[in-house]
C-alpha cells in the first residue's frame, strides 16, 4: 500500500513539473513572438510590400508622371521578344556570377586556410586581406581602371617585361567580365573572415583523431576540414551569389556596358531604363524577372545542399 502512495505522488509530481515546463515553454515562445515583431514589420514593409508594389506597377506604362496605363504583360513580352539588351544583359549576368561566386569562395577559402595558420604577423595580413571589402567602392575600380589600361596600366607593363603584347583587360569583349569578376574576387575579404570563424570551430579532436590513425594533411582537409565547413561554404555560396546577380558598379564605374554590349549587366539595364530613359514600369519588370532569377537559382542551391551539405546533428 505504501508502495503504490509513494507511486502516486510520483506521479503527481512529475505531472506537475511537466505543467511547469510546459507553462515555461508556452512563456518563452511567447516572449519570442513578442520580440520578433519589429523584425516581422520590417520584412513586410521594406521587402513584401515594395516587392508587390514592383509586381503591380510592372504591369503599367509609366514614366514617373501622368496616369498610368495597365499593359498587363505587355512589358514582359517586350523584354523577351523586342528588347535588345535585356536576353544578353541576362547571358552576361549568369557568365559573370559563375566566375565571380566561384572564385571568391576558392580564392577566400585558400586565403582563410593560409590565415588560420601560425605565421608572422597574422593579425597584419587577416586586416590586409579585409581591407578591400571596406574601401569606397569607386576608388576601388578607379584603382582597377589604372591598372588595367592598356598602354599605361602596371599589368600590361609587367606582362611587356616577360615578352607579352597588351591585353585590352576592359575594352575587350571577351576579357572585359573576367576581368570584371577579378576584381569582384578580389573584394571578397568578408568571405574570408567568415571563412576563418568557421576555421576556428572545426573541433580539433577530429584533426587529432585523424592524425594518429595516420591521416596525412590532405586526407585530414578533405575529409575533416571541408566536410565540417560545408555550412559555411554554403552560407558564402548563398550570399555571394545574390550579390553578384545584382552586379551594377563596375559598368558604371568602368565600362558604362560596352564594349558593345558585353558588359550590360541587369541591375545596369534597368538603371538606364528607370534612371535615364524614365521608363519606371519597364524597369519594374526588370527588377521583378531578376527577382525571380535570383530565386531560382537560389532555389537550386538550397535543393541541393542535402547532397553535401554536413550537418552534424543530422542524419549523415
Amino acid at each position: 500500500m505504501s508502495t503504490t502512495k509513494t507511486s502516486v505522488k510520483q506521479q503527481r509530481a512529475a505531472l506537475r513539473k511537466a505543467a511547469r515546463n510546459n507553462k515555461l515553454l508556452r512563456s518563452e515562445n511567447r516572449a519570442a513572438y513578442i520580440l520578433l515583431i519589429p523584425s516581422i514589420i520590417g520584412l513586410i514593409f521594406l521587402t513584401y510590400v515594395p516587392l508587390v508594389e514592383v509586381l503591380g506597377l510592372s504591369l503599367f506604362d509609366w514614366r514617373g508622371v501622368g496616369t498610368p496605363n495597365f499593359v498587363g504583360l505587355g512589358n514582359y513580352i517586350r523584354l523577351f521578344t523586342k528588347d535588345p539588351y535585356f536576353v544578353d544583359s541576362i547571358k552576361v549576368t549568369i557568365f559573370y556570377s559563375i566566375l565571380a561566386v566561384f572564385g571568391s569562395i576558392i580564392y577566400s577559402f585558400i586565403v582563410a586556410l593560409l590565415l588560420n595558420r601560425k605565421i608572422p604577423a597574422r593579425g597584419f595580413f587577416r586586416a590586409l586581406f579585409y581591407l578591400p571589402y571596406v574601401l569606397p567602392a569607386m576608388a576601388v575600380y578607379l584603382g582597377w581602371n589604372w591598372l588595367y589600361e592598356t598602354n599605361y596600366g602596371l599589368f600590361n607593363y609587367l606582362l611587356s617585361l616577360i615578352g607579352v603584347d597588351k591585353v585590352m583587360f576592359i575594352a575587350s569583349k571577351d576579357m572585359v567580365v573576367p576581368s570584371l569578376a577579378l576584381i569582384a574576387i578580389w573584394l571578397s575579404g568578408n568571405l574570408i573572415v567568415i571563412f576563418l570563424a568557421g576555421l576556428q570551430n572545426v573541433p580539433r579532436v577530429y584533426q587529432e583523431a585523424a592524425e594518429i590513425d595516420g591521416a596525412n594533411a590532405w586526407n585530414r582537409f578533405w575529409n575533416i576540414t571541408v566536410p565540417c565547413m560545408t555550412p559555411i561554404i554554403f552560407y558564402n555560396l548563398i550570399m555571394s551569389l545574390v550579390t553578384n546577380l545584382q552586379v551594377v558598379t563596375p559598368a558604371l564605374a568602368l565600362t558604362n556596358g560596352g564594349p558593345g554590349n558585353s558588359s550590360r549587366f541587369i541591375s545596369y539595364v534597368m538603371y538606364q531604363y528607370a534612371f535615364k530613359d524614365g521608363k519606371f514600369s519597364y524597369a519594374c519588370a526588370i527588377s521583378f524577372v531578376l527577382f525571380l532569377l535570383i530565386a531560382a537559382f537560389s532555389s537550386l542551391l538550397f535543393l541541393s545542399s542535402s547532397s553535401w551539405v554536413y550537418s552534424e546533428g543530422g542524419n549523415d
